[in-house]
């Protein structure tokens, strides 16, 4: 029997040893391939390549194959990936976007930073920078232009709206920290503490338990903290950050990867800063990645309630090396698991390659989703959990999905105009929480948007035309001609009727686009958070103990 068994390990041992090596044979074979097409072309073909244009072709057609997050940074891109990691980067501390006419414009300008404090404005049209003209570059040229190294300095010619003069900026690239945490104040009555932490960049825990620390020196027993539209960032400041919340030595996230090297269990290291304040989480369907470690650990450790819509479903892990001349290469090396045991990847990178090249070959379309029966873990309490779906809240909050008009409304450039008409009318308004669109205001809105170009897709009109398509083709049309030509009338454009319909959603988007430009970013959260069903509802279970306790299990 033992030789029997020992054989048998010999054999598997040989099998593997012959995989690998044919594995290495493998991926010798095609790096000599392409390596010999690249020569061939670079010496036959009849016009010059470019090598780092063609070969970057190559190596983002290879990374495509795997899955979004793994991505080549040559030097010159490097940036990109330091801005993701740290949140700096050399700059003048503004968000820019492309109009409809092909001009770059500043669409808004971050509190204290170099943007806003030499004057720009959200509207102002970008026409040079120093000597080099703008005109035909998008925003990624334009962004490059913009940024360099901290201390230099260039100007800035722009064209204000409603001015007949141009404008020159003389403006000095700083570091620009984008802040973690652009808002946190008191709700509920004032003894309820509320943080929207933007992304885990490096620091955030550091801020997070100053605002907390603030917080509760002002009254707060009580702590919200807003994850929408978070897509993550560091894992060792995920880990930091729930550490704030649970004891020392608790095992948070493990992750598990090819390299044994990718195998590690994250504890905490550090002496909590506070174990009983209630807590709830807000997350939506943006929130990601180190943003579900935090939400998922909190919940799995029955220490927050979760609240909203289920996250994104991001349980991969990424780290960079380092590659020749500068560039770095950020790959997918591990999947993590929460401290119940559950993973919460969402989508299966291979079945979506799979279903592309079934698509690709006979144009039908495969089902991508994740396996219908899911693993059911258990949190420390005793809660059922499960994998493969993000993370699912404590407490969903359904929200009406945002209609064409107004999401059209919100990305227009007669949104911009209208704001920036009224900013340059109304040198100052009141305090956020007092602010309020006008009968008047709205008025004037509607006309403007009448007056322009502008237009939105309808669904239902696509929808109709389609069915049309169909009818004319099957020969049923000519009988059903009337009332086609009935329900094209009554789903007709009505720019008028569709304004009044969703007034209450654009009326709010107006008040955001003006209160951003007066209190900037933490004004546009406050603003936000004065009709916001997630928080409301947080606060409605924070205030109720039995609640609260109840669906912790407590």
């Amino acid at each position: 029997m033992k030789k029997i068994l020992v054989l048998l390990v010999f054999s598997f041992s040989l099998s593997a040893a012959f995989a690998q090596l044919e594995h290495n044979f493998s991926v010798a074979k095609n790096l000599d391939i392409f390596n010999s097409i690249y020569r061939q072309l670079d010496i036959f073909y009849v016009d010059s390549l470019e090598a780092d244009k063609v070969i970057r072709v190559g190596i983002d057609a290879m990374t495509q194959e795997l899955d979004i997050y793994t991505k080549f940074y040559p030097e010159e891109d490097m940036g990109e990936l330091k801005m993701m990691t740290t949140g700096k980067y050399g700059g003048i501390g503004s968000i820019i976007r492309m109009r409809k006419d092909s001009t770059v414009i500043i669409q808004e300008p971050y509190d204290g930073m170099p943007a806003a404090e030499v004057g720009l404005q959200v509207g102002d049209v970008l026409l040079k920078i120093d000597d080099k003209d703008l005109k035909g570059m998008n925003t990624s040229e334009v962004s490059e232009l913009l940024r360099g190294e901290p201390g230099t300095t260039f100007m800035l010619k722009v064209q204000r709206p409603g001015e007949k003069k141009t404008r020159d900026f003389k403006i000095t690239r700083r570091n620009i920290k984008v802040p973690s945490i652009p808002y946190y104040g008191l709700m509920g009555n004032a003894d309820i503490g509320y943080i929207f932490l933007r992304e885990f960049t490096e620091g955030c825990t550091k801020d997070m338990r100053k605002a907390i620390i603030s917080l509760k020196e002002k009254g707060a027993k009580k702590l919200i903290i807003d994850l929408r539209n978070n897509g993550g960032g560091l894992l060792n400041e995920a880990i930091d950050m729930v550490n704030l919340f649970v004891p020392k030595n608790m095992k948070i996230v493990e992750t598990k990867g090819k390299m044994v090297a990718a195998n590690f269990s994250y504890k905490t290291n550090n002496d909590p800063l506070d174990l009983d304040i209630p807590l709830a989480v807000l997350v939506d369907d943006n929130t990601a990645s180190a943003a579900e470690i935090v939400s998922g650990a909190l919940q799995d450790l029955d220490r927050a309630v979760v609240i909203g819509c289920d996250t994104y479903g991001k349980g991969l892990v990424q780290s960079s090396r380092e590659l020749p001349y500068n560039g770095s290469i950020k790959l997918t090396t591990a999947k993590y698991y929460l401290p119940s045991g559950r993973c919460i990847q969402k989508i299966d990178y291979k079945k979506l390659r799979e279903a592309a090249e079934i698509y690709r070959a006979t144009g039908k379309r495969v089902e991508t989703k994740g396996d219908s029966i899911k693993q059911i873990f258990h949190t420390a309490g005793g809660r059922e959990v499960t994998e493969g779906n993000g993370i699912k809240p404590d407490i969903e909050v359904k929200h009406d999905t945002v209609s064409n008009i107004v999401y059209y409304l919100s990305n227009d450039d007669v949104m911009t105009d209208w704001g920036t008409k009224y900013f340059q009318s109304h040198p100052t308004i009141p305090a956020v929480k007092d602010f309020v669109i006008t009968d008047a205001d709205y008025a004037e809105f509607k006309k403007m948007v009448k007056d322009s170009d502008f237009k939105y897709d309808r669904v239902s009109e696509k929808r109709l035309a389609d069915l049309k398509k169909s009818a004319e083709f099957e020969g049923y049309y000519e009988d059903a001609k009337s009332e086609f030509e009935a329900l094209e009338k009554k789903l007709a454009h009505n720019i008028d009727r569709e304004m009044d319909r969703k007034e209450k959603e654009i009326r709010e988007v107006m008040a955001n686009e003006i209160v951003r430009r007066y209190y900037y970013q933490e004004g546009a959260i406050e603003q936000v958070l004065k009709n916001d069903d997630d928080s409301k509802r947080a606060i409605e279970v924070l205030n109720n103990a039995a609640e609260y306790n109840k669906i912790l299990g407590k």
